[in-house]
């Protein structure tokens, strides 16, 4: 205790302070609004969970009795323990935001629960690592067998343990609890035992598989305790492969697992603050402008089927049903609330204000706070929402925090001044300063603000001029008298001190609206009311009765109804871009109708409402858009497309895209000696031993097997089996050109009886099995 007394002293002078801080959680607190609603909506979610089937894979692996089973889905399969570090920081959060010590007490009983697990293990060592010990001596040994989410054959176990490490960090940071911090220090101290003997090169083979911002724990960590050690394994546990492409100004991020990508880069943006390395620091902005500026679409999410697609196309965008993943703008977030704290540029909060709004706020179902996983820009798809009994994906334990935070980024200073970034309705005590106030509004749905000092202050106010205000528009009085406005767009408007109790600042901040196209300029458009990206409710196939409620099934995150034909789907028409003149506001809240502008003339005028506000229904987000002219063009050339997928999918009964995380995953992959890469934007998997997956085939439906392969690969041989039974031998030569093309195989009958069955590629001796770049199981 004396030694954790002392390093709480020195925490203040270790690191240099950044030249801005976002206000502590525990000094604001929301008002009624569309975020405070979510934020009681997710105390419930969390109520919902218990802590002792969360504990369960702990008290498993440390030998100790299990009251209640574990959870099933991801903690069942291979991940467990992940959502028992998101609970102890989504509790956390919400203490810090609302002040309950019924969460104070549900957090203190997971952290003696955790503590006996910790000490009945006696190395430090905490974790629901299935099979952990033995897995972590070998990777002391220095035996590492990486692949891009298996490490020694588990399932991303740096990934996983890095959610108890934030966990813990996030106990220590919100309430204050000495004993997080110890049992951090215990864990952290362990991990520096285990790679203390590995080489760099050991390490980064290892950081080959998915390690979650482990990076970013341990910059932290030495934040708070100066001790070095902390802050070289900070370093040890940063990829290069992705650092010095990045460090250099070189984006090569296609093909790459996004959410792998983005907590390494948040670590390395820590650890540029807590020691001045001013490579990562770069490394880590550059990252943030591709994603956001070139990756990014209108509701500040990105990637299709989890990865980096190219920049130039986001035809996968339009055209898949798992599109941006929640846990991405989670994380982006946080990257940006890092680089703003460092930077200090509105970039970084106009970015904040549209995912959050866009993507985090409607990632929740308003009713039981079910959580998202993909949000599909296709147009006429929908959204699954997890059951808190069942669903244990990455997105829920991420959307726990995120619905826990929505304070973190209203309010900032820089010491002189106190700065006002977000118009989320709220109150702030801050009693270092010993300023109260607190902020009013309905935005969106009505464009006034309203600030009131509840105490004097002579304390100088900053407030965001948001960009998609106009220049001269915004409105500004106090205490009713206008006040001319200096500032422009994507600047702060600067107000001198001496505020009495009772003054008021009101803004007008009218909002308009605009068109904003797929960032690849094809010919998709999306609508917004100031940063609010509105879509429409749609309902293509009437009567058609729609599961919004993922089950507990590996694959139950993808919303895997009936796929509207592309063709199909609304289209503005007119004679320009220019026609948002055409939408007629509504009265009420917030909304639009479409008019006559929308392509087929038959149906009725769509209302057009925020997005966060529409749940429960296939949807429009991204709209065709087509001249009078162009419209009969368009129409044919988008049947043709869409029917020959259309055709495949009717007869496609499972599907793996090889070298993608999750669909691996969701078939447990398994393997000796593979690897994995991307060729032509394609994602490929190819071994010098064998790799397998369970394939699904429910009610036997499954006949024909398709593999797809690449025109110049050569020289390799290898066997295909299943269920070890052997189906076929391949030989690949190079002879077929560059391209891709697919080879066809049947089942023998007895294993199209089968609902599952093990598909396994076995490489002839001193050959190579693969590469494999796509799996499809047929009905014909």
């Amino acid at each position: 205790m004396k030694r954790l007394l002392l390093l709480l002293a020195l925490a203040p002078t270790l690191a240099q302070a950044l030249p801005l801080e976002t206000l502590p959680l525990q000094e604001v607190r929301l008002l009624p609004s569309p975020f405070k609603q979510a934020q009681d909506t997710n105390r419930h979610y969390l109520d919902s969970l218990d802590p002792d089937r969360l504990l369960a894979p702990f008290r498993a692996e440390a030998g100790l009795p299990q009251p209640k089973p574990g959870y099933g889905n991801w903690e069942a399969d291979g991940l467990g323990g992940h959502m028992g570090g998101h609970y102890l920081s989504a509790l956390s959060l919400m203490y810090a935001s609302t002040g309950d010590p019924a969460l104070l007490a549900r957090l203190q009983y997971m952290l003696d629960e955790l503590k006996k697990c910790q000490d009945k293990l006696g190395t430090g060592y905490i974790g629901g690592v299935p099979g952990g010990s033995a897995l972590w001596q070998q990777i002391h040994q220095g035996d590492i067998q990486a692949d891009l989410f298996t490490l020694n054959q588990k399932w991303v176990p740096w990934y996983n343990l890095h959610k108890l490490y934030a966990g813990l960090r996030d106990a220590y940071r919100y309430t204050g609890s000495a004993q997080a911090l110890a049992m951090w220090i215990k864990l952290s101290d362990w991990t520096d035992w285990l790679v203390e003997g590995l080489s760099d090169e050991q390490m980064q083979a290892m950081l080959v598989t998915e390690y979650g911002g482990m990076n970013e724990v341990f910059a932290d960590l030495y934040e708070i305790t100066g001790q070095d050690k902390y802050l070289q394994l900070a370093k040890r546990f940063s990829q290069q492969q992705l650092l010095q492409p990045l460090a250099h100004g070189q984006d090569q991020l296609n093909g790459l697992h996004a959410n792998t990508q983005i907590p390494k880069v948040i670590g390395f943006e820590r650890i540029a603050q807590v020691s001045g390395d001013r490579a990562m620091g770069a490394a880590a902005d550059y990252f943030w402008h591709q994603v956001v500026e070139q990756r990014t679409v209108a509701i500040g999410g990105n990637s299709v089927r989890e990865h980096f697609h190219p920049k130039d196309d986001f035809s996968s965008m339009v055209e898949e049903v798992e599109g941006p993943e929640t846990c991405n703008s989670y994380n982006m977030l946080k990257l940006a609330r890092l680089l703003y704290q460092r930077q200090g540029g509105l970039d970084y909060l106009a970015y904040y204000e549209r995912a959050l709004y866009n993507h985090i706020l409607a990632s929740q179902h308003p009713d039981d706070g079910g959580l998202v996983y993909f949000t599909p820009m296709r147009p006429n798809h929908y959204r699954v929402y997890s059951q808190a009994d069942k669903a244990m994906w990455c997105c829920v334990g991420s959307g726990i925090e995120s619905h826990s935070k929505y304070g973190a980024m209203i309010y900032a200073t820089d010491q002189s001044a106190l700065y006002i970034n977000l118009f989320i309705p709220s109150r702030l005590d801050w009693t270092e300063k010993g300023v109260k106030l607190s902020l009013d509004t309905r935005f969106p749905d009505d464009d006034s603000v309203f600030i009131t000092f509840e105490q004097a202050s002579s304390l100088p106010l900053k407030i965001r001029y948001p960009s998609w205000v106009k220049a001269g528009q915004l409105e500004l009085r106090v205490n009713g008298t206008p006040r001319a406005v200096t500032a422009k767009p994507g600047q702060y408007l600067s107000l001198a001190g001496q505020w009495q109790k009772g003054d008021q600042i009101s803004l007008k901040l009218p909002m308009a609206l605009s068109l904003e196209q797929m960032p690849d300029q094809s010919n998709y458009y999306a609508v917004l009311f100031g940063p609010i990206v509105l879509a429409a409710k749609t309902n293509p196939y009437p009567g058609e009765k729609l599961n919004f409620l993922a089950d507990g099934s590996r694959m139950g995150h993808i919303a895997q109804g009936q796929r509207c034909p592309l063709e199909a789907a609304p289209i503005f028409v007119a004679d320009s871009t220019d026609f948002l003149a055409g939408l007629q506001r509504q009265q009420g809240p917030l909304a639009f109708s479409t008019g006559d502008l929308l392509y087929p003339k038959d149906q009725p005028p769509l209302q057009l409402v925020p997005f966060f506000r529409l749940h429960d229904s296939r949807y429009m987000l991204y709209w065709p858009y087509s001249t009078p002219d162009g419209l009969k063009a368009l129409t044919a050339k988008a049947q043709s497309r869409e029917a020959a997928r259309q055709a495949l999918a009717r007869i496609t009964v499972d599907t793996i895209a090889p070298g993608e995380q999750q669909p691996e995953a969701d078939h447990f992959f398994e393997s000796q000696g593979s690897r994995a890469g991307v060729n032509q934007d394609r994602h490929w998997r190819d071994a010098s031993g064998w790799f397998s997956y369970r394939m699904n085939n429910p009610q036997g439906k499954g006949k024909t097997l398709r593999l797809t392969f690449f025109g110049l690969d050569k020289d390799r041989r290898f066997s295909i089996l299943v269920d070890g039974q052997k189906l076929a031998d391949i030989t690949l030569d190079g002879s077929q050109g560059p391209g891709f093309f697919s080879r066809d195989f049947a089942l023998p009958k007895e294993i199209r009886q089968q609902p599952q069955f093990r598909l396994r590629f076995e490489a002839a001796p001193g050959s190579i099995a693969g590469g494999l770049y796509g799996i499809s199981l047929l009905s014909e």
